[in-house]
């Protein structure tokens, strides 16, 4: 009988641990054009920029979209609107396999500019950097109705 106990024991504390590391760190699955497409789908007409264009992202210009080229990254798409000086940028990022995730939040955190467009910009602590396993992302936009929705659409992939 005791033996039963000490089974049933261990098979529930392995079951816990499963579920514990295993719901938070999947990796969301799907092309960046695809998963930018789901956050952005509530996001209506009216509250984007104009000329909102998706941007691939290389070691030629990381940089400008979040602050340094010094994290180890597998791809990476922007989403900026191509005319006019809008604060409004939404970065996907996809982390190397067995790179620390949170090492490049702080990296990014660390280095990104809020600022980067002339005559306008964010406050620090409305540059929302979170992830889903492996895929981190950054948005730096300044109406905050939209900067929520897009998090949300984070939240929901």
């Amino acid at each position: 009988m005791q033996n039963i106990k000490k089974i049933s024991l261990i098979v529930l504390v392995f079951i816990a641990i499963m579920m514990i590391t295993g719901c938070g760190n999947k990796n969301v699955e799907g092309t960046l054009e695809d998963l930018m497409t789901k956050v952005y789908q509530d996001v209506p007409e009216d509250k984007r920029p104009m000329m909102l264009e998706n941007i691939t992202l290389n070691d030629d210009n990381i940089e400008y979209y979040i602050g340094t080229k010094d994290v180890p990254y597998e791809e990476a798409l922007a989403s900026e609107s191509g005319i006019g000086s809008t604060a409004h940028s939404v970065v996907l990022l996809r982390v190397k396999d067995g790179e620390s995730v949170e090492d490049v939040k702080t990296a990014i955190k660390d280095n990104v500019n809020p600022r980067k467009w002339v005559c306008v910009g964010v406050e620090d602590d409305e540059v929302i950097i979170k992830n889903k396993g492996n895929l981190v992302i950054l948005i730096i936009v300044a109406d905050e109705d939209t900067r929520a929705t897009l998090e949300e659409g984070f939240d929901n992939l």
